[in-house]
């Protein structure tokens, strides 16, 4: 396992780097740069254009030095904790994703336990009492659940919310605690806040689970073993909990692999519908201006908690199955 574990690191390290190098040659794919641009939108708008300052800019974050060099200062400045400065914003990248980090990692945290709270008692239920008129009628809910749109639920409720209960759920807090300290009220006015993304964001993700936990249960259920262990006497739950669900969870362990990353960058289309100060709205409107340190640091943060999140859900898997050998032995 250790031998497993330090080889899966080592392979890590040029994964990355040529992840790093994609990310950025994607990024100076489009045409022009951030302050072609913004000169752009100066024009447009009749403003005062400061060409000083754009050719200071310019020369100050090497963009009048060739391809491979601006990408080697990208590269060894995030080495060293430095992920550039947002060109739009006017801020230090970490400074500014980390401002968003922590109500994103709150709503994707919230979301996945909302998830797995509502998913597994359903499917299991569904899988234990197969073609009944309860298995029925939660494949219809969840069939339901996966072919409405996210977006499209968030406008529902959005109006609902407005028009019967006369109450704002855009936003992650009420305004008069926008940039003020934790207390309880904000606290509460949060929790508030929270209820409806959570609820939006989880139902597609709910429901494609009850589906696959479903399936992957009846497969469990029908084998061998289960009939043996049923004609011994073993008890239902534990005939059921034993091996069968510990069995059919191999999928939902090696979906762990996307969760890190799905945490941090949060459902891009629900927040911009919902008004949600998170880092996914940051991201699209950081690849849309062409802010590409924003966007490339950004990228990058995705990519390492992929490769990161994919060890876990193997090592999770080795645990779970002890079927999955994790070291190969030569055959005798």
């Amino acid at each position: 396992m250790a031998g497993y574990i330090i080889k899966r690191i080592a392979a890590m390290v040029p994964t990355l780097l040529l992840t790093s190098f994609l990310i950025f040659i994607i990024i100076e794919l489009p045409p022009g740069d951030y302050f072609e641009s913004y000169l752009a939108e100066l024009r447009a708008s009749g403003e005062l254009i400061d060409s000083a300052k754009i050719e200071f800019l310019r020369t100050e974050y090497g963009f009048d030095k060739p391809f491979l060099h601006r990408y080697w200062l990208w590269l060894t400045g995030m080495l060293h904790g430095d992920f550039g400065y947002s060109f739009e914003h006017e801020r230090p990248v970490s400074e500014l994703i980390g401002s968003r980090l922590f109500f994103t990692i709150l709503l994707s945290f919230l979301t996945i336990i909302f998830t797995w709270i509502v998913a597994f008692p359903i499917a299991i239920y569904s899988a234990t009492h197969k073609y009944s008129w309860g298995d029925y009628g939660l494949t219809f809910l969840g069939l339901l659940g996966i072919a409405t749109p996210n977006f499209l639920l968030a406008l529902v409720m959005m109006y609902a919310a407005n028009v019967v209960f006369g109450v704002s759920i855009g936003g992650l807090m009420d305004p008069q605690f926008i940039g003020q300290p934790m207390s309880v009220e904000k606290f509460l006015s949060i929790g508030a806040h929270l209820v409806i993304p959570v609820i939006v964001i989880g139902t597609a993700g709910t429901a494609a689970m009850i589906r696959r936990i479903r399936a992957n249960l009846l497969d469990e259920l029908n084998k061998q073993y289960v009939v043996t262990a049923r004609a011994k006497g073993v008890p239902p739950f534990r005939g059921l909990v034993k091996y069968p669900l510990r069995m059919s969870l191999n999928f939902f362990i090696a979906d762990i692999g996307g969760i890190l990353p799905a945490v941090i960058s949060g459902a891009e289309v629900i927040a911009i519908v919902l008004s949600l100060e998170t880092t996914g709205p940051l991201l699209i409107r950081a690849l849309k201006t062409q802010d590409m340190y924003l966007a490339g640091s950004f990228l990058m943060l995705l990519a390492v908690l992929t490769v990161i999140g994919v060890l876990i859900s193997d090592l999770l898997l080795a645990v779970l199955d002890p079927r999955i050998r994790l070291e190969g032995k030569a055959l005798k």
